[in-house]
């Protein structure tokens, strides 16, 4: 187990904005940082980022926290991974604890998975310096012009051409045979095993944060039954094929740099632009486009360039992603490259300033790319223009920009000579028959969910009022509780008519010194159970610190309660007045208020337990009719006229 030690010192030193910083794309805003969520398919950001209170909100997804729990989510770590990537981030040294045997049965089976695949990317990449490794592996990559930096960069290795030499090393240092099935890294089959890779140069897949997820294999011998390149199987525990790209840790500083990703088909064509020094470049790894791919270059840029071989094949796959990267708002171009050349081949032979002039020349957007690629296979064919220009709407239909689909129009019909008003009008029909689409497939949706019966709707309703008075007072200890205000205090007595008579008196104190009292006072307990154990910590840092330290608050909660502390605390931030002074209009910030903001979060929370009293005087007297209940009548009414005067007086209302 980790030490106390090393967690406090992970929380002490981790900056939010660094580590959110390597995976999302953030925006100064304010004191904020804002980005798109990288939980959501969403186009205008809702992500934000607190430098100040060293907290993160998604208001897309409801998640948020600090650094150890954006890891978590983000990235799928346990706690102890997350403490450990973040202590190797900064240079932190990780003290740990004795683990029991127990523990260590216990260990998690993903680790376990990561484990393995690391471990098989350093024994492969080690078989590059034996002697079979040199003479097949380490020649194929000088071969295609990789040079040694470039090659220990990827971490390119070699699985020697034996039957089950990774799966005996793997064994004999300590790994289980389940973990290397589970893999892919080792086929099982009855009593033997054997390796996948057997071989092959070796190209580890890794995550947006570099952890190994998974391998593609190169063979190097003619035997056409043998498959080219074979990747780790599709779907384990840590891979899928469909969720990840090739290079996306090794270029992703660079494409949020560039606000511009290059996307290729291939391993090679990644690692021969890298060289080059074009960075910014990703891989599909030769599979078709899917969503998850495009919205994790979408957490780094909304631009994309799509780098495909000059051939027709080529050209044909180019079109085929291009839907789905306008259907999530980003910024598509294309650029092809000369016949009998692709990404490769022409990296190689081009210094970076002509790749980069080359790529800047002849990039297109996607319209005037597909538009003029199906004017030619369509040339004297009116059945094929008429079904070309359908296809071409249909791909300016899935573009969720207003603006953009009108300039897209515009340069569609001068392309293919034909009227505006004639795609326009084949636009509208296209973009209603995919409205009426989904609102049918809403409905069914809807009809599809169960009906649930609310048993008690009026308990229900109070539980939610005491929910949110609850939120507010914790919310209010957490952003203000340090600040010390002026409360104007009443105290109430009767005179002898029976009136109420109010004397008021100002009282300067610290908000958690107010809110702790009156609480106190009124006897007042959270029945949220997360706030029950919050409650007595914050109180407990206000009176020994006299301020409230977010980062060591976070690092004693767990997931849930991390979460919800950064709703509190974020939701704050979620709408901002920016720049109104200049207009001439001058608003109170919330810190000007905070005296007021207090006592009508402690006022309301008066007049419900005011009401719960009166409700159970109630059920006394209903229990039996006969009992004279004078008294009890005579209580309820004092309990309503207070309540009144808290309501109306108090808080300013009319009730």
């Amino acid at each position: 187990m980790i030490s106390r030690t090393t967690v406090d010192n992970v929380f002490e030193t981790a900056r939010v904005e660094e580590v959110i910083g390597d995976f999302v794309q953030l925006k100064k805003s304010g004191s904020n940082f804002k980005g798109l969520s990288p939980f959501s398919d969403e186009r205008s950001p809702s992500f934000m980022v607190s430098p100040v209170k060293q907290i993160w909100k998604d208001f897309s997804s409801g998640k948020g926290g600090n650094a150890v729990t954006f890891l978590m989510e983000h990235e799928h770590f346990t706690f102890p991974e997350a403490i450990k990537w973040l202590a190797n981030k900064y240079g932190i040294e990780i003290i740990e604890t004795q683990q029991t045997d127990e523990e260590k049965e216990t260990q998690d089976q993903k680790e376990s998975m990561f484990l393995v695949s690391k471990f098989a990317a350093e024994w492969m990449e080690s078989q590059l310096k034996t002697e079979m490794g040199k003479a097949i592996g380490y020649s194929y990559f000088k071969e295609r012009g990789f040079t040694d930096e470039t090659i220990k960069y990827f971490q390119l290795g070699y699985s020697p051409d034996q039957w089950s030499a990774f799966t005996d090393a793997a064994i004999k240092a300590g790994y289980q045979l389940e973990f290397l099935d589970k893999t892919g890294l080792t086929i099982v089959k009855e009593e033997k095993q054997f390796d996948r890779f057997k071989g092959r140069v070796m190209f580890p897949i890794r995550s947006l944060s570099g952890r190994v997820l998974g391998f593609g294999g190169r063979i190097l011998t003619n035997d056409k039954k043998a498959a080219k390149y074979l990747n780790s199987p599709p779907q384990s525990d840590i891979y899928d094929k469909s969720k990840v790209l090739y290079g996306i840790y090794e270029a992703k500083q660079s494409i949020a740099k560039e606000d511009l990703c290059y996307l290729v088909e291939g391993y090679t064509d990644v690692i021969q632009l890298h060289q080059a020094g074009v960075k910014n470049v990703v891989s599909s790894s030769g599979t078709a486009l899917t969503k998850e791919q495009i919205r994790l270059i979408q957490r780094l840029t909304k631009n994309i360039t799509v780098l495909y071989d000059g051939d027709a094949a080529g050209m044909r796959a180019a079109i085929r992603g291009i839907d789905l990267i306008l259907e999530a708002g980003m910024n598509v171009r294309i650029c092809t490259f000369p016949e009998g050349e692709d990404p490769d081949s022409f990296a190689k032979a081009h210094t970076q300033t002509e790749i980069e002039d080359f790529l800047k020349a002849n990039s297109v957007d996607f319209i005037s790319f597909k538009s003029n690629l199906l004017k030619n296979e369509a040339a004297g064919d009116p059945i094929k223009k008429a079904e070309m220009i359908r296809d071409i709407v249909q791909s300016i239909a899935k573009v969720p920009d207003d603006i953009s689909r009108e300039i897209y129009v515009r340069e569609s019909a001068a392309i293919l000579d034909i009227g505006e008003d004639v795609l326009f009008s084949s636009l509208a029909q296209n973009r209603n028959a995919g409205i009426k689409e989904q609102r049918k497939k809403d409905r069914r949706d809807q009809q599809s969910q169960p009906l649930k019966k609310v048993e008690n709707a009026e308990a229900a309703v109070k539980v939610d009022r005491r929910s949110v008075l609850e939120h507010a007072i914790i919310k209010i200890l957490l952003l203000y509780g340090d600040k010390v205000e002026d409360f104007k205090e009443e105290f109430l007595q009767e005179s002898d008519d029976g009136e109420l008579v109010v004397e008021p008196v100002k009282v300067t104190m610290p908000v958690y010194e107010k809110v702790y009292l009156d609480l106190q006072n009124d006897e007042i307990e959270f029945s949220n159970s997360i706030f029950k154990t919050l409650y007595p910590k914050i109180v407990d840092l206000l009176l020994m610190q006299g301020k409230v330290d977010l980062n060591q608050v976070m690092s004693t909660l767990n997931e849930h309660e991390a979460r919800l502390v950064a709703d509190l605390v974020m939701q704050e931030d979620k709408y901002q007045l920016h720049k109104w002074d200049g207009k001439m209009i001058f608003v109170k910030s919330k810190d000007e208020t905070v005296s007021t903001y207090t006592m009508d979060a402690i006022l309301n929370f008066r007049r419900l337990m005011i009401e719960e009293k009166i409700k159970a005087l109630f059920e006394t007297i209903s229990k039996d009719p006969a009992v004279d209940n004078t008294d009890v009548l005579s209580t309820v009414r004092d309990y309503n006229k207070l309540s009144r005067y808290l309501g109306g007086r108090r808080l300013n209302r009319v009730v």
